[in-house]
């Protein structure tokens, strides 16, 4: 999926810089679209929901390619992964207010899920970067990217399957849930094999 959309995300980007504007300015942005995702999920206007959580992945994907025709920082690294988590957990979240007798605990579940998956992934990138251990396997980041059962676009696919079977929302988050608790069991054993020889130096 990468090396489909990163050729015209990059293209974008490049004109992108060229009008002035900054990648924390498209971050900003997609997090707006995100809430208004979240939004439109919690009044079943599901369809709405769905294309607005695209618009906040798209920009999601332009941000970097800004970054990377203008300047990479920490701080836009921080701001992307932070709005990534948050929005994911509100656009959940929004399942949970639409229905909460059909569908708050399978949200509950997806979310607790989330911090699985959003924990293992942190904790992994802090200690790579305390080991000076890098990738370009997913072009150029801020901080270490480890895989997993469920990244970015499994994640949308599972998203927009809950937006065109909104009746099926719990059965679609159990299920997620559980995938997610796998990439977070295999992230475990990668941590076990990369950081166990103790402290590095």
């Amino acid at each position: 999926m990468r090396r489909r959309i990163n050729p015209p995300l990059d293209k974008i980007g490049r004109s992108v810089v060229r009008l002035g504007l900054r990648a924390n300015h498209v971050t900003y942005a997609g997090v707006v679209l995100g809430a208004a995702a979240a939004g439109a999920i919690a009044f079943e206007v599901y369809f709405a929901g769905m294309l607005l959580f695209f618009a906040n992945r798209i920009l999601d994907g332009l941000d970097g390619a800004v970054a990377r025709h203008s300047k990479l920082t920490d701080f836009g690294g921080y701001l992307d992964i932070v709005g990534d988590f948050i929005i994911y957990a509100a656009f959940v979240f929004g399942f949970a207010l639409a229905r909460p007798e059909e569908n708050a605990v399978a949200a509950a579940f997806l979310i607790l899920s989330f911090v699985g998956t959003g924990s293992s992934f942190l904790a992994y990138a802090i200690f790579a970067e305390k080991r000076k251990i890098t990738t370009d396997i997913r072009g150029r980041k801020s901080l270490y990217y480890l895989g997993g059962l469920t990244e970015g676009s499994e994640t949308i696919a599972a998203f927009a399957l809950m937006c065109l079977l909104p009746g099926d929302f719990a059965l679609i988050a159990w299920i997620f849930g559980s995938l997610c608790w796998i990439t977070t069991a295999t992230r475990a054993v990668a941590a076990a094999g990369s950081f166990s020889d103790g402290p590095s130096s």
